[in-house]
């Protein structure tokens, strides 16, 4: 029986395959359909580029400890921007409202989460994600008045992919229950300092 010797030629070359391609574009969030009377129940609140406030402080340290994020923020979705009432982590005082993750939050009906943002369509090409802060892991749950629109959201993010479970979800929402209170809170401080004005 005739056998064949193996090649010693050399070996074709194998190559890995190449890393995914990240997509750089990004989808601005939508616009609520009832944006307008929602921005009205919003400046109501009055609470738009107000100071630092100590009840919505603890709530966003506190919230950052709990799920070992470096950063929680209490945010509202103005017309063209989101603004920071209260961050624990992050410098920034408002960012625009195309790149908020907050204005597609509040669009949910409680909660949205991201786990790994790169592999999102709507935010792999957010600036917010391919630059500082490097947003991977976002979790919003929403902030509503009385009425029930929505404000803006309690948040958290990581520079990590994370995964946040139907427990850690539900921890969320119940926090941003806290926030809506201290929220009708600040309402009624507002209504009795119209009332003592009224009254001299």
């Amino acid at each position: 029986m005739h056998h064949t010797s193996p090649s010693t030629g050399p070996r074709p070359l194998v190559r890995s395959a190449p890393p995914p391609v990240l997509s750089t574009s990004f989808i601005p969030p939508a616009r609520p359909h009832d944006e307008e009377a929602r921005l009205a129940a919003l400046h109501a609140l009055d609470i738009l580029d107000t100071a630092a406030d100590l009840r919505f402080d603890r709530i966003t340290a506190l919230v950052a400890d709990l799920f070992e994020v470096p950063s929680a923020l209490v945010s509202f979705v103005d017309e063209n921007r989101q603004w920071f009432k209260s961050t624990c982590g992050l410098d920034a005082r408002e960012t625009p409202r195309d790149v908020s993750f907050c204005g597609h939050a509040i669009l949910e009906q409680s909660i949205l989460v991201i786990e790994d943002a790169r592999l999102d369509r709507r935010f792999a090409g957010n600036p917010l994600v391919t630059g500082a802060p490097f947003v991977r892991f976002y979790a919003g749950a929403v902030l509503r008045d009385t009425s029930a629109m929505p404000l803006g959201t309690l948040c958290i993010i990581d520079s990590s992919p994370r995964v946040f479970d139907r427990d850690d979800r539900r921890r969320l929402i119940g926090l941003a229950q806290i926030v809506e209170q201290e929220l009708e809170h600040h309402k009624d401080v507002l209504r009795i300092r119209s009332l003592m004005a009224r009254l001299g």
